[in-house]
């Protein structure tokens, strides 16, 4: 009985009807309902079927379980759920926040390589002969890939520090 009336009371607050409005419902007194919410009275099974089908719910369930306590489990069960999700978001995040911060160090890396062996290379291309056509043109890209390169890769640099700066935690 105990149950019954928590959740009789508790599904018809949850529907958002009052006493009154829930005896119209049923074509009983409000006072039928509020002893039944009060547990000095029960419903027959015509009137259990009728209330449980007005409160969305089952006859096994208005005469079991707490309903309160199911929802409060239910609650938990959603938090701790969306806990979970939130928590394999953040390690997604923080493995794609690692990621690119590997790459921008590795394009760093490279950039710089690639200066320094353009450095120690000393542009052998200018000491070949440019009256060969073939040389000549190869030769030509060399030079404009090389004088686009050095003018071009400090900037990229740049942007990569600033693409490690935005990318860093911020909570440390």
């Amino acid at each position: 009985e105990f149950m019954l009336s928590e959740n009789i009371k508790s599904l018809r607050k949850a529907k958002g009807l009052s006493q009154e409005e829930l005896s119209t419902k049923l074509n009983v007194v409000r006072q039928t309902v509020s002893k039944w919410e009060t547990g000095l009275s029960v419903p027959d099974c015509e009137m259990l079927i009728r209330l449980s089908e007005i409160l969305d719910t089952s006859v096994s369930a208005l005469l079991g379980e707490n309903i309160e306590a199911k929802q409060r489990n239910e609650l938990e069960l959603i938090a701790n759920k969306l806990e979970a999700i939130n928590l394999e978001l953040f390690r997604q995040k923080e493995q794609r926040r690692k990621v690119i911060r590997g790459l921008l160090y590795l394009l760093i890396a490279l950039c710089l390589a690639a200066i320094l062996l353009m450095f120690a290379l000393n542009s052998p291309y200018l000491g070949w002969d440019f009256n060969n056509p073939e040389l000549a043109i190869v030769g030509t890209m060399l030079h404009g890939f090389e004088w686009f390169f050095i003018r071009i890769c400090p900037f990229v640099i740049v942007i990569l520090f600033i693409g490690l700066f935005l990318t860093r935690r911020k909570d440390v």
